[in-house]
């Protein structure tokens, strides 16, 4: 039988989930940055290119952070709330059930 989730809880889930947005919120003035400096880096070493290249380095840059950011924030929260510990897990069962 399965244990409950912290997450079960709506006051508790609110605030976990607060703080995952804000991380997120904070992720994306961090990949603003960066997208930023990738941009300024890629007009130092090459000068004037086509417009797609900035577009497709600034939206590559920014969906990689963003991603990693948001998978990185669900195991936080995941791990944080103690849900992973909530599952039935079978495995962990014994095969022999007298020890």
């Amino acid at each position: 039988m399965p244990q409950p989730s912290r997450l079960d809880d709506p006051l508790y889930a609110s605030i976990a989930w607060a703080r995952y947005w804000r991380l997120m919120r904070g992720m994306a003035m961090f990949t603003l940055v960066c997208v930023a400096v990738s941009l300024t880096i890629l007009f130092y070493l090459h000068g004037w290119l086509s417009i797609h290249m900035y577009i497709a380095t600034a939206g590559g840059v920014a969906f990689a952070l963003m991603l990693m950011a948001a998978l990185m924030g669900l195991v936080f929260l995941s791990s944080g709330t103690g849900h992973d510990e909530s599952i039935d897990d079978p495995v962990s069962r014994s095969l022999y059930p007298d020890e």
